[in-house]
């Protein structure tokens, strides 16, 4: 009996967080409508849904290089539609450690899912009081309900 209430409290305690920390992933957002999941000091980075319904049909992607530094808010990659060319800019200061080269090559991956596989760059953040800064789910939604 003993020896089972004893396995129970180490897999809570021992198991259990590191599974739950290992694969937790904050979500948030720019007001220049891009999105960022931070997991274990890396974001990634892409534009958002509403960022691509704005813009149309995706027809050419740059993105940063891999191993550059960036700095919060440079401009480190293009997106052009057929409506227009948007710049896309770092929501974070740090390193990029990886560039999406499916998305350059199949730009339409941006429209088919922006939020997901249209990810764009991963950046190795050197600050988290950038990372506070940016916006939640909700305070970006309320910025987009805003923009109609």
């Amino acid at each position: 009996m003993s020896l089972r209430l004893l396995s129970k409290s180490f897999v809570s305690q021992r198991i259990t967080p590191t599974l739950f920390s290992r694969y937790y992933a904050t979500k948030k957002y720019t007001a220049s409508h891009e999105w960022i999941s931070i997991d274990n000091g890396v974001g990634t980075v892409g534009i958002t849904e509403y960022a691509q319904n704005a813009l149309g049909d995706v027809v050419y992607v740059e993105v940063p290089e891999v191993g550059s530094q960036v700095e919060l808010d440079e401009t480190v990659g293009v997106v052009e539609s057929v409506k227009s060319t948007s710049d896309i800019y770092s929501p974070l200061s740090g390193e990029i450690v990886d560039a999406n080269k499916n998305v350059v090559e199949k730009s339409k991956l941006i429209n088919q899912s922006p939020e997901q596989d249209g990810w764009l760059f991963k950046v190795k953040f050197s600050s988290q009081e950038e990372v506070d800064n940016l916006l939640n789910e909700a305070d970006y939604k309320k910025l987009t309900e805003s923009d109609h």
